[in-house]
């Protein structure tokens, strides 16, 4: 990742501009600390400042978190996507927990991701400027921070590793034990009981109302509900279910996440899978500045700026999803997708099941994969591709994450029987977050299509005028949904 020039870089450290935040942090040579572009401190002399494409780079160059504009809760910018397929792979598996603890080594990430570690510690100093392992070991001490700052969890939950270790790295890194953070005392804070309240930043705009209604068009019986601007799910996260609910704090350009699982260890992942579900690493200007320049496209853009390309809380979730949709309504489908959920999934814990709405978490791929008789009324050639997806997500744990190329990933879903183009294209959208896919058949984007041009299009027309809408046709396709009003998916 190319930094932009020092002088722009200190142009914007000077004028607080928020269009930097998350894409560069500033080193301060005379206090030893780095802080984010919009930093309320007084700024720093030109020649005490040094700036980095990451946290981590900072923070291995011997640099400590500011304690007042908080590096943990910038936006976290996929800065790098479309750079390295492979570091935004590797990026994917750190933020699942890949690198935590003795879990794993950087030899079995590199291992992982088909390349050798050798590559993979160059890729991340020449997209990152950090290693592997500091990229991890800052997310991890920053999460750390953020659940310290925000949070009523005890020390003994919080800390990676021994409580020891955990306190001699705070004190190292902010030259104070971890407890002098705590903003208010554990008396003044919420309870258990009201869940773990975690903010996740964006950059602004966000069509935040758009959001919901994709989610909620699609919410699964007894997994999802949208209700009073709030999106509520269960999950299954390493074993262990829960409840997660997302609302929207626009003043404070923050997702607001309130997480009910019994492990503190799975804060993370689930953190992890919010940004992918809600789309907040998109650098949506220049998403939005570029589409706009077709003169057709751009009043449509216009109409709803900040609109994200939702993800999937769980990719193999999102596959059956897509499968059950094939040829069928979005009503059909989340039908079908609430019977195969009562068959088949994991009840929730009663407790959170009366006092949320929801009763199961969506079934694994494992757990699928051994079932004999799905119990759906599906024709026999699209029950045989769900069970074809099942075998093939629980036998490969890297099936949706992307491979070096978007074509590559289409080859890899296509080679699954039952999965065609359409299929593999929207799965390779949502599930696997390549922003350049476009499933152009979609009955839905075809007729959005017709609205936007002005004229009918046909998959292969609409392919073709598609071309000048990449790298970002994901974010297309999302407009072209938004104009029908009434997608297939």
């Amino acid at each position: 990742m190319e930094l932009p020039d020092k002088a722009t870089c200190y142009r914007a450290l000077q004028s607080r501009d928020a269009r930097f935040d998350g894409l560069i942090y500033v080193g301060v040579k005379s206090t030893g600390i780095y802080c984010r572009p919009i930093c309320p401190a007084r700024t720093a002399k030109y020649e005490n400042c040094t700036f980095f494409g990451s946290a981590a780079a900072a923070q291995e160059a011997g640099y400590r978190p500011c304690l007042r504009c908080r590096p943990e809760i910038a936006p976290e910018l996929a800065s790098w996507r479309g750079t390295s397929n492979t570091v935004s792979r590797a990026l994917m598996l750190i933020g699942e927990g890949a690198l935590d603890g003795d879990r794993s080594s950087v030899d079995g990430l590199a291992e992982r991701l088909g390349i050798g570690e050798r590559q993979l510690r160059r890729l991340f100093l020449q997209h990152l400027g950090a290693s592997p392992i500091a990229v991890a070991q800052t997310r991890r001490v920053l999460f750390a921070k953020q659940l310290i700052h925000d949070t009523n969890l005890p020390m003994t939950e919080v800390a990676f590793g021994s409580l020891r270790r955990f306190n001699e790295v705070f004190q190292k890194l902010f030259h104070r034990p971890p407890s002098s953070l705590r903003r208010r005392s554990v008396a003044d804070r919420e309870s258990a009981e009201s869940g773990t309240e975690l903010r996740v930043r964006y950059r602004a705009p966000y069509d935040w109302d758009s959001m919901l209604r994709f989610l909620e068009a699609r919410a699964i019986p007894g997994v999802e509900v949208v209700e009073d601007g709030a999106y509520r799910r269960a999950g299954e996260v390493e074993g262990a279910s829960g409840v997660v609910e997302v609302r929207h704090e626009p003043r404070r350009q923050s997702l607001v996440a309130t997480i009910w699982f019994p492990t503190v260890q799975a804060l993370p992942a689930i953190v992890n899978r919010l940004r992918r579900l809600f789309d907040v690493g998109a650098d949506i200007e220049t998403i939005d500045d570029h589409l706009s320049a077709d003169r057709k496209l751009a009043p449509w853009v216009a109409r709803r700026p900040g609109l994200r390309a939702p993800g999937g809380w769980d990719g193999f979730e999102l596959a059956v999803r897509a499968v059950l949709g094939q040829q069928v309504s979005v009503a059909a489908a989340r039908r079908l997708a609430g019977q195969l959920v009562a068959l088949h999934g994991r009840p929730l814990p009663n407790a959170l099941a009366k006092e949320h709405g929801l009763t199961h978490a969506f079934p694994t791929a494992k757990r699928l994969a051994k079932v004999e008789d799905f119990g759906l009324g599906m024709p026999a050639a699209r029950l045989n591709t769900l069970r074809a997806v099942a075998q093939v997500a629980a036998e490969d744990p890297n099936l949706f994450l992307p491979s070096r190329t978007m074509e590559e990933t289409i080859a890899r879903l296509v080679a699954i029987p039952g999965v065609g183009e359409w299929t593999a294209q929207y799965i390779a959208l949502r599930a696997i977050r390549e922003v350049d896919a476009f499933p152009s058949s979609d009955v839905g984007l075809l007729r959005g299509a017709e609205r936007v041009l002005g004229s009918a299009e046909t998959p292969k027309t609409l392919l073709s005028r598609a071309e000048m809408w990449r790298p970002w046709r994901a974010y297309a396709a999302q407009h072209l949904w938004a104009a029908d009003g009434a997608a297939t998916q």
